[in-house]
């Protein structure tokens, strides 16, 4: 199964729409979306084209594609206007015999079995690393990229992870 994860969207409806357009490309079962849907956050500059009500119309129109957990940008408010879930600090999905706890990252991961992956978000820097007997990947932010990184997402598929920016150009990989 093809997956497509991404973080941070901040309410940028040009990143938003960038998103979307390579989910036409990729063309995946399910995009992960690991938080901070549509609010920028009282610490982040005011990201291009910012229009919260547009963002949640485009995501609107994709809800049995995506699959959501709540960033610390996150409310009620903002589930309000969304008619996907996205208040559940975590959610696991079980691909090709992996289990994937998906986070975006602010709140402390429960403990995990060994072999199971860590999705998150929240510090919109793109990274894998391990952590005992565990893969944490970050797919970065679709739209406040920080450490010199690029607007990113990352793609799932056949024991494949790529990191990507928003042109599709893949920038690392981790081969499980």
């Amino acid at each position: 199964m093809k997956l497509m994860i991404a973080s941070d969207l901040h309410g940028s409806v040009a990143c938003t729409e960038r998103l979307l357009k390579r989910m036409d490309e990729e063309n995946p079962k399910k995009l992960v979306l690991l938080g901070d849907l549509l609010y920028h956050g009282p610490r982040n500059i005011l990201p291009m084209r910012y229009d919260t009500a547009r963002v949640a119309e485009l995501l609107n129109a994709r809800r049995s594609s995506l699959f959501c957990v709540r960033g610390n940008c996150d409310t009620e408010v903002d589930q309000a206007v969304l008619q996907f879930p996205i208040l559940s600090d975590s959610g696991l999905l079980f691909v090709d015999g992996l289990t994937l706890f998906a986070t975006h990252g602010h709140l402390y991961a429960p403990p995990l079995s060994p072999g199971d992956i860590l999705l998150h978000g929240h510090t919109h820097v793109p990274e894998h690393t391990v952590f005992g007997d565990n893969p944490v990947l970050n797919p970065g932010s679709t739209t406040l990229p920080r450490g010199g990184s690029k607007n990113s997402y990352m793609t799932y598929e056949d024991g494949l992870f790529l990191w990507k920016t928003l042109d599709g150009d893949v920038f690392d990989r981790l081969e499980l």
